[in-house]
């Protein structure tokens, strides 16, 4: 069975050992899903730490996410950004600290409710944020030259698709 070469360059094969009855039938597209799906996610995960450091040396690869967000919708109680993340009050909780203790967030009071704060970016932390991702988008841009706008623009949305669904 020949094997398949991804844009990485990477051989793949089509249909893995050990998949069984499955893997020939109807779930041998999502077998396929979860191996990219994990060679991507891989990849985030180094690509973010880096994106982290390039904010501030000290920052959380976890925390990059937050600044994206705030910069993003703007101001925000923790408890919003929690839930949109899908974690816990203790580690948003922890992620915050640490970028206040940075400077690049600041928590005021929540002017439709007293006994709450919203989390807003700093100018520091937003200049120092646009600065890694007008960076990064520069790199897309050029990773991905070959590729139409057409199909940059259906794997946006596509993303944004499985991540409104998960």
């Amino acid at each position: 069975m020949a094997a398949d070469v991804h844009a990485s360059g990477t051989a793949h094969d089509p249909a893995p050992a050990g998949g069984g009855a499955r893997a020939q039938g109807g779930d041998q597209e999502f077998l396929a899903l979860e191996r990219e799906l994990a060679v991507f996610l891989r990849r985030a995960r180094a690509s973010s730490g880096e994106m982290a450091r390039e904010v501030h040396p000290e920052l959380e690869p976890a925390a990059y996410g937050l600044l994206v967000r705030l910069e993003e919708s703007g101001d925000q109680r923790a408890t919003a950004l929690s839930g949109y993340f899908g974690v816990g009050k203790a580690t948003m909780s922890r992620q915050l600290r640490a970028l206040e203790e940075l400077g690049l967030v600041t928590r005021e009071p929540d002017p439709a409710d007293g006994r709450a704060s919203l989390v807003r970016i700093t100018g520091e932390g937003l200049a120092r944020f646009r600065q890694v991702r007008d960076a990064r988008r520069e790199m897309y841009v050029h990773r991905l030259a070959e590729w139409d706008r057409t199909e940059v623009a259906e794997l946006a949305r596509l993303l944004h698709q499985l991540n409104t669904s998960v």
